[in-house]
């Protein structure tokens, strides 16, 4: 990956609290994990940033090698990866996303 891109990528990272790289975007997603994950950052009413992959490739390739994670949507809270649908479905279950939107401890 190149220099600009990995920049790129964290400047959007730590430009924002919480950031979904997503599949379509936060009004019209464009696969059902994307969509589910919106709904749980909704649910919890989380004011998020969100990057539709699809409308480009290089940071598609290229954030998966910056994450070392394979799938979308990729789910990141105070520059941290917190990691995709299930990851965030998981922590919803228990709780802690909330806590982890909050700004509590995660």
């Amino acid at each position: 990956m190149d220099e600009a891109l990995r920049e790129r990528i964290k400047t959007t990272i730590e430009s924002h609290r919480v950031v979904l790289f997503m599949k379509g975007n936060k009004n019209f997603p464009q696969c059902g994990f994307s969509a589910q994950v919106i709904g749980l950052l909704k649910q919890n009413g989380a004011d998020f940033r969100d990057v539709n992959i699809l409308a480009d490739a290089d940071l598609r390739s290229g954030l998966k090698e910056y994450s070392n994670w394979p799938t979308f949507p990729q789910l990141y809270v105070n520059g941290q990866l917190v990691g995709g649908c299930d990851i965030v479905t998981s922590l919803n279950e228990s709780g802690e996303l909330k806590t982890l939107l909050s700004g509590g401890a995660s």
